[in-house]
């Protein structure tokens, strides 16, 4: 069986700079090595532990992508990355490039989107098993039988493979494509995603339960009941463009 592992570059860079905000490394020139530091770790562990057959490492470009145009407030609310973390960038594809791992990454798509369109060719392939090594949420909505999401740990904790086994306990819904429905009611604040005022992780999975889809949810709002019924009911359109 062909292992697969595509890494979620940016997020695994952010999660290593931030995790060392307060404590961060520094090699002897005074630069802020933490990030580079992470990722290595990350990937040392995979290499030798996981033994992929086929790997790459996805990149954010800073090109717009269609969610920008459609939505410009996308993302909008982050804050611009840190001096030290940008400069850490290119010394991480360099890595990658010196361990001769393929440097994804296209204008006009996320590492999302690239990681997504390759698990996707993958299981179109009986003799792949694919892991999306990232921290991202949003990546869940992907997984199947031979795709998988693999967490790094925290705080020296070891990380955690997720399949579909584990998709109702740890996110509350039944069937992969139901994330999209998930994060399309309640928002994603990390995205800018504003989702139903008023509706939680949890209103959003028991109007999953019920209805199966957001278009069902929004098809039938006479179910509903008092608050709940009048939020969904003006929020439709931004629901739909949330999904």
């Amino acid at each position: 069986m062909n292992r697969l592992f595509l890494l979620d570059g940016m997020a695994l860079i952010y999660r290593a700079h931030f995790a060392l905000i307060q404590t961060p490394i520094r090699n002897s020139k005074g630069v802020n090595t933490s990030a580079l530091y992470g990722f290595i770790n990350t990937l040392l562990a995979i290499l030798e532990k996981e033994q992929p057959t086929h790997i790459g490492v996805a990149f954010d470009t800073s090109a717009p992508t269609p969610r920008h145009i459609r939505y410009p407030a996308y993302k909008a609310q982050r804050d611009a990355m840190p001096e030290e973390l940008s400069d850490a960038i290119p010394h991480v594809k360099r890595l990658c490039r010196a361990f001769h791992i393929p440097v994804l990454e296209l204008d006009g798509f996320e590492a999302d989107d690239i990681i997504g369109t390759l698990v996707l060719k993958a299981d179109e392939d009986t003799g792949f098993e694919s892991y999306m090594v990232t921290p991202d949420k949003d990546f869940a909505q992907l997984l199947s039988p031979t795709c998988f999401m693999w967490r790094p740990g925290r705080k020296g904790t070891d990380h955690e493979i997720i399949g579909l086994p584990q998709l109702p306990e740890v996110w509350g819904v039944n069937q992969p494509g139901e994330i999209i429905d998930l994060l399309g009611l309640m928002g994603d604040a990390s995205d800018n995603i504003p989702g139903v005022p008023g509706i939680g992780p949890k209103t959003a999975q028991k109007l999953i339960a019920e209805f199966g889809s957001g278009e069902n949810l929004l098809a039938d709002t006479a179910k509903l009941k008092g608050r709940q019924k009048e939020n969904i009911g003006q929020h439709k359109d931004q629901a739909l463009l949330s999904k």
